[in-house]
């Protein structure tokens, strides 16, 4: 048994809604050694998913999980991790997650939960609600078919304003694959609404009256809180400004760090003037506009203010009032959220594509936002819309579709660029409406599928950056080279991974960052520039371990992996260095048992390892190398033709890719001609139970056997 502790509070929640039956289990006694989080999923789904289980199979589970960490004061703890069979994933689903901000996790630990597995499947809609020890399964009848916004609004009125709410929509409800569940008015975890309609299961709500141990030293805690604070930079752990100022000795036009002095909240009331030093830890949240950064400094007029998670100070989730939009589109004109689900209407256009300062892109943005998080509809990281392009420019609709139905889409508001369009193509995905919005509710390996178009006319055209199984390139090697290329391989969605972009698109000087490089990764060899790529390296590989390793511990301990890690800092006196033991510190003083960075980055590893296990089982496949760890052929052309490891330009060599997989797989300890553990390995990871399984079916490589 693992010792009691803080972090933790000690109990998962099971529902199974087959039954009806209500229960709760030990935290310590089976995950203790996993974190929370998506370890708690994988060993969920190791132990008691079978192999071929149906993402909409009542077998199929969602662990929602909250990690040690979560409901505590560690800046930006406020993540939950929905684990499942994931629905999008292509040729044949196997595990994921998707990752919610907001307030849902924190709820439910106060609530006295570290996880909820919810198994089974209802025999009519029901939601369910947690107040503390009372959980029940209530009827969903009158929120079914409406959209998350009008459900979240009907169960806070009758659990209370202090309610957290996690709901899926219209999509959801259809089984569509590209549902999401959508928490705290605009915080989403895409893929596994789907899986919720599945169940029936309209909603979770939850209130919670208790509190988060800390078992260290309290002193300890809020001296530790305060550095971190001091380690903050803007969104996406971007530590210098993106303007010149006698307050910071470097500066980056790139940097997310785009609260100038002078900058206005013009939407606020009264309108907010950003003033003050830059450092103020009680003003972090005005280094960020999320809304400005991607639309341009029109936006700074519509921004209300930022808001964000439990515990966060830079407030991502930039809110916009748009006046027209209720006008023209008969939305509410208040709306907010960050990165690629604040541009999802904007991304569906050609025309509007990377442009800023447009009214227009602004109120296609706004009519996105409103009808994306109400019918609970996910983007797949932008891949939805850039699917829609290619296949509407490509000619793929016209020839494909029948004639009726092509003609019944408005085709001259797309071509326009009329935010209107999306009021007619949203609901008809949502609503798996015709043999359009069927196969994009679906996800891109329903067009492949049910087209009958070869995955590669998308794995070879660098504007799809379509990567593998169903799902895009998550800041591969545009950001980050080899490294990023590697970290693409590994999962079975959108590798999701910001650890290694964050450093290098932090803004600080590539002299800066090599000298940060060396003391973490053994060499300033570790990195390059973006499009100034040299040939593959063992430190390249260490770091590409690192970046996974940390993202699976933010995914566990439930910090937010778009602002961490913290290798750099905006402090001069430390030379930016940040603090890369900072999550074993608050590990150890939350839990009360000490543990180091590399005994840390070990957890990290074993559960990174479950990932990788689960996804050999399923796919009943031990030969990873060649059957998932696939790089699309776009990775290896340039449009003008320039040869890899020429300035400017993105362009991976094949040899060379291998070579960097060589390495990554000697890092992890997986054999190289497969990429896949052994028996042994998985034994001094801790998972022996795992190793004899697979070793029993085959599935580790023959030359340990």
């Amino acid at each position: 048994m693992a010792v009691r502790s803080g972090g933790f509070v000690g109990k998962v929640l099971r529902v199974d809604l087959s039954t009806g039956k209500i229960s709760t289990e030990d935290t310590f006694e089976r995950y203790g050694a996993l974190l929370g989080g998506a370890g708690i999923g994988y060993r969920v789904l190791w132990d008691e998913v079978p192999a071929g289980t149906g993402p909409f199979d009542p077998a199929n589970k969602l662990i929602f999980a909250a990690g040690v960490l979560v409901g505590t004061s560690v800046p930006c703890n406020g993540r939950t991790t929905v684990t499942t069979i994931f629905p999008t994933c292509w040729p044949r689903p196997l595990v994921g997650s998707g990752h919610m901000g907001g307030h849902f996790a924190a709820k439910l630990k106060y609530a006295g939960y570290d996880a909820l597995i919810v198994e089974g499947k209802a025999e009519r809609p029901v939601w369910l609600m947690i107040r503390d020890a009372q959980v029940e399964i209530r009827d969903a009848g009158h929120v079914w078919g409406t959209g998350i916004r009008r459900t979240t609004l009907e169960i806070s009125q009758e659990m209370g304003p202090d309610c957290v709410v996690a709901a899926i929509g219209q999509a959801g409800e259809n089984l569509a694959p590209m549902g999401m569940l959508v928490n705290s008015v605009s915080h989403s975890a895409g893929g596994v609404g789907g899986v919720m309609g599945g169940k029936n299961l309209k909603a979770v709500a939850i209130q919670g009256s208790g509190a988060v141990r800390i078992a260290g030293d309290k002193g300890a805690w809020e001296a530790l809180v305060k550095f971190h604070l001091s380690l903050l930079g803007g969104n996406n752990q971007h530590v210098v400004p993106s303007f010149p100022t006698p307050q910071a000795e470097y500066y980056n036009p790139a940097s997310r760090w785009i609260g100038q002095p002078g900058k206005r909240w013009g939407a606020a009331k009264p309108p907010v003037e950003i003033t003050g030093g830059l450092r103020d830890p009680n003003r972090i949240a005005y280094r960020t506009n999320s809304a400005a950064y991607f639309l341009g400094d029109a936006a700074w007029k519509y921004t209300v203010r930022g808001n964000g998670c439990t515990a966060c100070p830079i407030r991502c989730h930039t809110m916009l009032k748009v006046p027209s939009v209720t006008t023209k589109y008969g939305i509410p004109d208040t709306g907010q959220n960050t990165c690629v689900a604040l541009m999802f209407g904007r991304s569906f256009f050609t025309q509007l594509a990377g442009k800023k300062n447009s009214e227009t892109a602004i109120e296609a943005c706004m009519v996105g936002m409103h009808l994306a998080d109400d019918l609970g509809l996910w983007s797949n990281y932008g891949q939805l819309q850039r699917d829609l392009r290619k296949l509407y420019e490509g000619g793929y609709l016209k020839a494909r579709l029948g004639s009726k139905e092509y003609a019944s889409i408005p085709w001259d508001k797309y071509d326009n660029a009329d935010p209107a369009f999306l009021l007619d193509l949203i609901p008809r995905i949502a609503n798996r409406q015709g043999e359009l919005g069927e196969v994009l509710s679906r996800g891109t390996g329903a067009i492949f599928d049910h087209w009958s178009i070869p995955e590669t006319e998308w794995a070879e055209d660098h504007t799809t950056t379509y990567w593998k199984m169903g799902h895009p390139k998550h800041h591969a090697n545009e950001d980050d080279g080899q490294c990023g290329v590697i970290i693409n391989t590994q999962y079975n969605r959108d590798a999701q991974c910001h650890s290694h972009t964050n450093f290098v698109r932090n803004g600080l000087p590539l002299a800066v960052q090599k000298k940060l490089a060396a003391a973490i990764w053994g060499s300033p060899d570790a990195l390059d520039a973006p499009g100034d790529y040299t040939p593959a390296n063992l430190p390249k590989a260490r770091r590409a371990k690192w970046s996974l390793v940390r993202k699976e511990l933010h995914d566990a301990l439930g910090v937010c992996n778009w602002m961490g890690p913290w290798a750099a800092s905006p402090l001069q006196e430390r030379g930016y260095a940040g603090d890369d033991s900072l999550e074993s510190k608050f590990v150890s003083l939350a839990t009360g048992q000490t543990m180091d960075r590399e005994g840390l980055d070990r957890a990290g590893e074993r559960i990174f390892t479950l990932h990788r296990a689960l996804t050999i089982r399923d796919m009943g496949q031990v030969n990873m190398r060649a059957e998932h760890d696939l790089v699309p052929p776009w990775v290896f052309k340039e449009p003008n033709d320039a040869a890899p490891f020429t300035k400017g330009s993105i362009r991976m060599d094949p040899a060379d890719i291998a070579r960097a997989m060589d390495y990554f797989y000697a890092v992890m300890g997986w054999d190289k001609d497969t990429g896949a553990p052994g028996k042994a390995r998985y034994a001094e990871l801790g998972l022996a139970d795992v190793g004899e399984a697979l070793d029993a079916a085959g599935l580790t490589p023959k030359a340990e056997k």
